[in-house]
């Protein structure tokens, strides 16, 4: 054994040149799959994390259109709902377009309560609460853009018009690593009765009811009692689960999705005829060794496996410095597209897919080269370059 792996590091080893372009190739491949099916799992987030026992309910024609907030007592009032709360997509401008993040009006006390993965101190809960133009921002936004409590920052309307000013009132964290903390909240109360002065058709309108049921066994009834108040009205409603919400706004970019996913497989069969073309050019290149090898009694077996090891050593080393380059460049990546990825955490399932890719780069690789060398003629090899 020990003989073996002396010669597998060997003739890893011995043309240099050819080696390091090899790992290089399969680092930028193997990292650009782990990247790409880390963006992908980063997507679908937000359908893992939902809540099961909790509902929201929009405008049954469109997400774009509101509801009337006078909705809000009729859902409270429906037999297995045990609370209610609002918000409404704001969608303004900070100093440029390109500084895009979400920015939601809620119902401040209620929203909070609903979602704990929004993390407060009591002091910002307070200071937020009592604070009619107040705001809070997560933690990633006040990085970004060196937001502290105090500060006053300026939206310009894009859905709701006119400039509107907010007191950050103080800074949230996440629950987890998978909160997004790159989003900003203030009153809706606030949005509203500015929005009766400036646009009174705009008043007492919200995007989405989200309701806790009393128990996930009741979350069926509850979402058929809730559009059943609502049936035939001019703002009908579709109450469904947060998880099937989250699925049907995937939708909208499932085909981007699927594409990224093809395209880190192609990358990896890419990879993989690069290999699989190294291999063989090596193999032909010592049929005269292999040759020498079998004449001195070597077994056939012995010397596919050589090949193997080879290539194998080389895939496993290139997919080890791809694994550990996958977190920092995820991260990066994060950084430079914080709108539309608040976080990327590459999972350990990812990173099992990597280690795995990597291995059968390696084995397939030199399936050929193995079964060309195993055959070789001892005569005819010796005579190779002779």
């Amino acid at each position: 054994m020990s003989q073996w792996l002396t010669l597998v590091v060997r003739n890893v080893l011995r043309n240099r040149l050819r080696t390091s372009l090899t790992l290089v190739g399969l680092v930028v491949a193997i990292l650009a799959f782990g990247v790409l099916q880390t963006v992908v799992k980063t997507w679908y987030a937000g359908v893992e994390g939902a809540v099961p026992s909790r509902l929201l309910t929009r405008n049954a024609i469109s997400f774009a259109l509101p509801l009337p907030q006078a909705y809000h007592k009729r859902i409270s009032a429906v037999e297995g709902v045990r609370r209610v709360t609002y918000m409404s997509w704001f969608g303004g401008i900070y100093k440029d377009p390109k500084n895009f993040f979400p920015q939601f009006a809620i119902d401040a006390a209620s929203y909070l309560d609903m979602f704990p993965d929004i993390v407060v101190s009591n002091k910002v809960r307070s200071a937020f609460l009592g604070d009619r133009r107040g705001a809070i921002v997560g933690r990633k936004l006040a990085n970004r853009y060196g937001l502290k409590p105090g500060d006053v920052i300026q939206l310009r309307g894009t859905i709701f018009p006119g400039n509107w000013e907010f007191v950050i009132r103080g800074v949230f964290d996440g629950r987890d690593r998978k909160t997004d903390t790159s989003q900003l909240f203030f009153h809706w109360d606030y949005l509203n009765e500015t929005l009766r002065v400036r646009s009174k058709a705009q008043a007492d309108q919200v995007g989405i009811f989200a309701v806790e049921a009393v128990s996930i066994n009741r979350v069926a009834d509850v979402s058929q009692a809730i559009d059943g108040v609502f049936r035939n009205s001019l703002a009908e409603t579709l109450t469904e689960t947060e998880r099937a919400f989250q699925i049907g706004f995937m939708k909208q970019t499932e085909a981007i999705l699927i594409s990224i996913r093809i395209v880190s497989f192609v990358v990896i069969f890419i990879i993989l005829a690069v290999m699989a073309n190294t291999m063989a050019m090596t193999a032909r290149e010592r049929f005269r060794e292999y040759a020498t090898l079998k004449a001195i009694g070597f077994s056939p077996g012995y010397v596919a496996r050589l090949i193997l090891g080879e290539s194998v050593v080389l895939a496993l080393i290139g997919g080890a410095i791809a694994i550990g380059l996958t977190p920092p460049v995820a991260a990066r990546l994060a950084e430079l597209s914080a709108t539309l990825f608040p976080t990327l955490i590459v999972s350990v399932r990812t990173v099992i897919f990597q280690a795995l890719a990597a291995l059968v780069v390696g084995v397939l690789a030199a399936v050929l080269p193995m079964r060309q060398a195993a055959r070789v003629n001892i005569v005819n090899g010796l005579r190779a370059l002779g």
